[in-house]
């Protein structure tokens, strides 16, 4: 008789870059599933052994979780469960109070047969398409605001008006009506912003001026005041050789 497979169940949570889309997969055959194990994360791995549909299209591992809920994390080679000390800037760790340090438990980054769900992302595309994760286009929920990063996106020049070209997106009111939001656009440079900037400019010569004449008279008025001390301390010298003869 042949060989029957383990009913293993596994999610994989795969992404698209390209079209910002997700979609999430149940493979319950291992059969389908053994091209992942013993793979690390960041590892790329061709998917044509998961179906007809993922012929030629190739996946990256970027993470994933353990049947008991426990991340996987990045250069920990194991392929069970390790408890480390993380502290701020960690992986699988948010620190609740500043300089905060916690042993906690994480999943080594080797991919093995007891994963409950698996993140990849899309590396290369096949021929056919994926319906939902790579014939449709999800638009950013958060479109760039900067000036600079507009400008790049769009491939603009310094004589093009930024503003113009800023992603907004339709909100609908309680009241039905629809309306577009754009984000308020960060460093953008402005004939008020270089007045401003040519203002103070302006002021820093009067400043350094107003300044050096401050230091002046102050200098005057300290020297003054130790020549008053030297005087009276001439004038007691005196008074008390008086008093002795």
């Amino acid at each position: 008789m042949p060989r029957q497979s383990r009913r293993v169940s596994m999610h994989l949570n795969i992404s698209c870059p390209s079209t910002g889309a997700n979609k999430s997969f149940e493979i319950e055959d291992e059969r389908r599933l053994r091209i992942f194990y013993d793979q690390r994360m960041a590892a790329e791995v061709k998917a044509d052994a998961l179906g007809d549909e993922f012929a030629g299209y190739v996946l990256k591992i970027t993470g994933g979780n353990d049947k008991q809920g426990f991340p996987m994390k990045q250069g920990v080679l194991y392929n069970h469960r390790v408890r480390l000390l993380l502290s701020e800037g960690s992986s699988c760790y948010r620190p609740r109070r500043d300089g905060e340090r916690k042993r906690k438990s994480v999943r080594g980054c080797i991919v093995t047969a007891d994963m409950s769900a698996l993140s990849l992302s899309v590396v290369r595309a096949g021929p056919a398409p994926i319906a939902g994760l790579t014939d449709v286009t999800v638009p950013k929920a958060l479109p760039p605001k900067r000036a600079s990063k507009i400008r790049a996106l769009f491939n603009l020049t310094k004589a093009d008006d930024v503003r113009d070209y800023v992603i907004g997106r339709k909100v609908t009111k309680k009241n039905g009506s629809v309306v577009v939001k754009k984000p308020k656009v960060q460093r953008l440079i402005t004939p008020k912003r270089l007045a401003r900037k040519r203002a103070r400019l302006a002021e820093k010569p009067a400043r350094r001026t107003l300044s050096k004449v401050k230091a002046k008279a102050y200098r005057t008025l300290v020297d003054q005041r130790l020549k008053e001390k030297k005087a009276a301390r001439v004038q007691l010298a005196k008074k008390r050789a008086a008093t002795k003869a």
